[in-house]
């Protein structure tokens, strides 16, 4: 829908919920990068590794999404739009630890994989369910729902990795887990990035 009014929508109200929420999936994120890092390094696992670059990037997002509350749709537009260029970049990002991992040809180890991927899903579940009112809200919220529920995602494929490492030895399935995380990240990146741009254009007369 074209907008024709001469002022952009007025600045959103902050909205207690959503920053109480945001709070807690920031906590949650910085917590399980830390724990997904030193995990991801110990099992030679580069889907842990890759979701653990993911639970940084997600935390980083939420506190650019913190500082934008109340602010213009305009700039939570942009701001949505940044983070969407970067979950598409954390795609290529993946797909190339991927390509370095196959060329080096080391089995993940398979039960700390299981372990940590068990607590990452737990962690992105209970974030997933914190920001789930907020998923039908304006590309800014979008995009921190989409992250969550993409690492909700993303888990349960490491933890079926680490199940398949585990029964054949082979390094496949952690491989075949990192490319569908690249591809989420992506999918989700073009999402926000659409939406976003879509905002920015309804106020781009107000701002150009």
């Amino acid at each position: 829908m074209a907008c024709t009014c001469s002022h952009e929508p007025a600045p959103q109200k902050p909205n207690s919920h959503f920053r109480t929420a945001l709070w807690i999936a920031l906590l949650i994120n910085i917590t399980m990068f830390v724990v997904e890092l030193i995990g991801g390094a110990y099992a030679h696992s580069s889907s842990l590794w890759a979701d653990s670059l993911d639970f940084f990037g997600d935390a980083v997002n939420y506190g650019i999404s913190l500082a934008v509350l109340g602010a213009s749709l305009y700039w939570r537009a942009t701001v949505a739009l940044l983070k969407g260029l970067t979950m598409a970049l954390f795609g290529f990002v993946v797909m190339g630890k991927v390509a370095y991992a196959y060329m080096k040809g080391i089995p993940p180890e398979a039960i700390t994989m299981g372990i940590i991927g068990v607590l990452a899903l737990i962690a992105n579940v209970i974030s997933a369910l914190v920001l789930y009112a907020f998923r039908d809200g304006d590309s800014n919220m979008k995009s921190v729902w989409l992250c969550s529920r993409n690492d909700a995602i993303g888990n349960i494929a490491v933890i079926l990795a680490a199940v398949g490492v585990f029964g054949t030895g082979s390094m496949l399935p952690d491989i075949i887990v990192a490319v569908i995380m690249a591809t989420l990240g992506l999918t989700a990146g073009y999402q926000v990035i659409k939406s976003a741009l879509k905002e920015r254009q309804q106020t781009q007369h107000v701002h150009g």
